[in-house]
């Protein structure tokens, strides 16, 4: 296994502790929140520090392409489910972030069954970006509706201007 491949492994096994002191917050600033924050920031960096070793030391694995992606939206979308939880962070937001994962991924497994392979776009890698560093905001300051409300949009714009290009870059996959 490469080291690019245990560095997102460790994203993957840091999820569960970011849940627990998610859960210890109970949405509210204090130490159990900055915790969490901290979590989350060194999982989000890790997204960077293995796709860096994958590429500059030639490491770009089958297993990684598949977990690197999954970790990605592992980890977002359990801060947005917390956020959902507790009221902070609209479920109908959350569905449009899944409907698009969901969707993208089904594309890419349509091509792949046809001999084709659909890269991470630059505004999926936008999306992923802005999304982590936004909850992370909403981490830091949590509590103000205008910074929450704020984030959200930008995530759905994001996320939502990601699916539709892949889609539109890629429709000839769904077409025989």
């Amino acid at each position: 296994m490469t080291l690019a491949s245990k560095i997102t492994l460790v994203r993957v096994a840091m999820i569960p502790a970011f849940m627990a002191t998610m859960y210890l917050s109970c949405g509210e600033a204090g130490l159990w929140m900055y915790i969490s924050l901290a979590i989350f920031i060194i999982a989000s960096l890790t997204d960077f520090v293995d796709g860096y070793i994958a590429r500059h030391y030639n490491q770009t694995t089958d297993f990684g392409k598949f977990l690197d992606p999954l970790a990605d939206k592992l980890l977002t979308i359990a801060a947005m489910a917390m956020f959902c939880e507790w009221g902070v962070f609209p479920a109908w937001a959350l569905m449009v972030i899944l409907t698009r994962e969901f969707a993208v991924s089904g594309l890419r497994m349509v091509a792949s069954q046809k001999g084709s392979v659909i890269a991470a776009g630059w505004s999926g890698k936008v999306k992923t970006a802005s999304t982590m560093v936004g909850l992370c905001a909403m981490m830091a300051l949590p509590g103000i509706p205008v910074l929450n409300w704020v984030v959200i949009i930008m995530i759905v714009a994001t996320t939502l201007y990601s699916g539709v290009e892949y889609f539109v870059q890629n429709w000839k996959c769904l077409w025989d």
